[in-house]
Parts: structure tokens; C-alpha cells; sequence
């Protein structure tokens, strides 16, 4: 090759990349960029916090432990199986707008007597009063705990964080509490 065709085509490649350089342009500018901290900030769950057995907690009620029972075995008020029991609503109301009720599910993760499909990813609750209440191993103030927010004694659970999230108040905590511990025939 003569020196001025390797000179063309030298200058050619210099002029393509830089032609190119040229064209790679910072879209970024052209659209609105959301300031991903804050919305990382606001799905960042609150610390792990220790809650207490309230005193009110009725673990012997039958209609606590329907409720419990109900809780257990439903994902939401829109598919719930059977009729709610008394005191539970299907959907709640907000701005005017009927909306289902996100209930625990727990029977995704958890076996447990007369599941349907019970999962295998949690630790199987069948005859939970028999092997570990009567044993003395894990009472009550354990599984509330545990159903409140389990990250106190297990920092990278995947379980729902129930109460710290206000995905269930105090009263159905103690209604999945019930339901657990409850004799299941």
C-alpha cells in the first residue's frame, strides 16, 4: 500500500470516531430522572422491633381463632375462600374506592392441619401446641414475635413483617397467635 492510501485511511478512521464521538450524546438530560434515594428510602422497612403479648390477646377465643384460621389460609378479600368470620371484612373502603384485604397467606410458606397446598418454605406448623407448647419450647410471646416482625431473632427471614408494616394490626396478630397454638382437629 502507497503512503497516501494508507494516510486516506488513516484520516478516515480518525474522522469516523470522532464523528461518532460526536453523536454519542447524554440523553439523560431529555427525560425526567427520579431520585431513586428517595424511593428506595421510602420501600426501606423500619428497624426490627420487639413487640409484647398484649394482655388483651384472647388465644382460647373460637372466633379469635376463625379469624385466625381465615387469615392463615387467604391472600386477599377478593379470592378469600368461605365466608369471613365474624368481625373480618373481605374488602376495606378508601377515598371511595372498595378495595380487597390483604390477609397473611401464611399457608404459601407454611404446612399446617387441613391446608390445601400447604408450603414447604416456612417451617411446618402441624401440630404446633402439641410439639412445641406442650414441650414448653415456643409459647405464645414466641409466636406473636414472630408473626409481629420475625427479624428480632432472624435478621434475613423472608417472612412478612406483619405488625411493623401495619400489614395486620395488633388484634389480627393475636388472631394468628390463636389459630396457631389453637388444637386443630
Amino acid at each position: 500500500m502507497n503512503k497516501s492510501i494508507k494516510s486516506f485511511a488513516l484520516a478516515s478512521v480518525v474522522m469516523l470516531s470522532t464523528s461518532v464521538t460526536l453523536f454519542a450524546v447524554d440523553l439523560t438530560k431529555a427525560y425526567d430522572m427520579p431520585d431513586a434515594s428517595k424511593i428506595i428510602e421510602k420501600d426501606q422497612l423500619a428497624e426490627p422491633k420487639e413487640f409484647t403479648l398484649p394482655k388483651s390477646c384472647k388465644l382460647d377465643d373460637l372466633e379469635s381463632i376463625a379469624r385466625g384460621k381465615f387469615f392463615f389460609h387467604n391472600l386477599n378479600g377478593k379470592k378469600a375462600k368461605g365466608k369471613a368470620p365474624k368481625g373480618v371484612k373481605k374488602f376495606t373502603e378508601k377515598d371511595g374506592k372498595k378495595k380487597p384485604k390483604q390477609y397473611g397467606n401464611c399457608v404459601a410458606c407454611h404446612n399446617i392441619e387441613g391446608a390445601k397446598g400447604g408450603g414447604n418454605i416456612g417451617p411446618d406448623l402441624t401440630g404446633y401446641k402439641k410439639v412445641f407448647l406442650d414441650s414448653k419450647i415456643r409459647d405464645a410471646k414466641f409466636v406473636y414475635q414472630k408473626i409481629a416482625d420475625p427479624r428480632i431473632d432472624n435478621p434475613k427471614t423472608h417472612m412478612t413483617v406483619n405488625l411493623t408494616t401495619k400489614l395486620f394490626n395488633e388484634s389480627e396478630i393475636c388472631d394468628l397467635t390463636a389459630y396457631v397454638m389453637s388444637e386443630k382437629k
